[in-house]
């Protein structure tokens, strides 16, 4: 990865983005890793370094594929937060276990106040067929926007004044929508955000979570290019 796509900033819904901020590896690490048993090792990936990568994530081998991380920082509405983090939750966490390849730390509003709100542009309509997804669009958008933004601001207005007569952060907080922006440091192994983009860049997913995965997919192109396209190649394409 060139230096210059750190600090990179891939903006998402109306206030959101993903920041990558530090990158652990490259396409060779995988197959540097995997070719530890003989003691080889390549110093420039040539076609037979795509065609070993190709292999191992074919036939499911993962592990090389820990071993190469991205740090980010993710600002996103915090019911966008509650279906990310079960990506975090869901792995091992122990100290020295040797799959945890996860981190994951977040604002605090018991220290800083919250400012940042998610207005979306449309307001969909519920699915007749799916019952936790949407479909189409809701008929009375200028209604369905006032309710929304009214109800918004009455909550954020209250948190403010809150505020000021002194009350605690930590208690006043609890008045707030979910559409309220968190942020996030996100640390995850190569394997990790496959999982995440397989998961969230499809049809059923919540909408704006889909914009995150499609965002942090970009990313991974540009951050590990060889080794995303050939992930791509073998899993996500295969689905179309």
């Amino acid at each position: 990865m060139n230096e210059k796509e750190l600090g990179n900033i891939e903006k998402v819904l109306d206030k959101g983005y993903i920041e990558v901020v530090d990158v652990l590896g490259d396409d060779l690490t995988p197959v540097n890793a995997a070719r530890v048993s003989f003691g080889g090792r390549s110093d420039n990936f040539t076609d037979k370094d795509r065609r070993l990568s190709k292999y191992l994530i074919k036939h499911k081998h993962f592990s090389p594929f820990r071993h190469q991380h991205v740090m980010m920082i993710i600002k996103a509405p915090e019911f966008v937060m509650r279906q990310w983090y079960k990506h975090v939750v869901g792995i091992e966490t122990t100290s020295d276990h040797p799959t945890k390849d996860h981190a994951w730390n977040e604002i605090s509003g018991r220290y800083v106040e919250y400012t940042d709100f998610y207005m979306p542009k449309n307001f969909r309509a519920q699915s007749d067929d799916n019952k936790q997804a949407s479909d189409g669009i809701v008929e009375d958008q200028n209604e369905a926007e006032k309710l929304w933004r009214d109800s918004q601001e009455n909550s954020i207005s209250a948190y403010d004044k809150m505020i000021g007569m002194g009350m605690a952060k930590e208690q006043a907080r609890s008045i707030l929508p979910l559409t309220v922006y968190t942020q996030v440091w996100w640390t995850a192994s190569f394997q990790s955000i496959m999982n995440f983009i397989e998961l969230r860049d499809e049809a059923t997913a919540q909408i704006e979570i889909q914009e995150y995965a499609k965002a942090l997919k970009k990313i991974m192109l540009e951050v590990f290019p060889e080794t995303t396209k050939l992930w791509q190649e073998v899993y996500w394409d295969a689905e179309d």
